[in-house]
């Protein structure tokens, strides 16, 4: 049976990162990195660099956003967004 994950997706030094959240381990965590700077990855490259790490989005999982404040009393201050979704473990990948 596939393991379940949740996989995350923000933005470092200038350019998007997904990785896989493996909890209560030692392992170096799943990351893809995404080319093209700051343009948010289309649902099809999400998916595609999920494959590539060994995973796929569970069945009726879908993208959610959330946005955090760098200061959270001045409404100016920049804006952080961070992605995520529940993925599962492919049939004999490692993880």
């Amino acid at each position: 049976m596939a393991r379940e994950f949740t996989a995350q997706m923000s933005v470092s030094k200038g350019r998007w990162r997904l990785y896989v959240v493996l909890l209560n381990t030692t392992e170096r965590w799943p990351e893809f990195s995404f080319e093209g700077g700051l343009a948010v990855p289309t649902f099809k490259h999400r998916a595609d660099a999920l494959s590539v790490l060994g995973f796929e989005p569970v069945p009726g999982a879908e993208w959610e956003w959330t946005e955090y404040s760098a200061d959270h009393d001045d409404p100016a201050s920049a804006i952080t967004l961070l992605a995520a979704v529940r993925v599962r473990s492919w049939t004999g990948a490692s993880a």
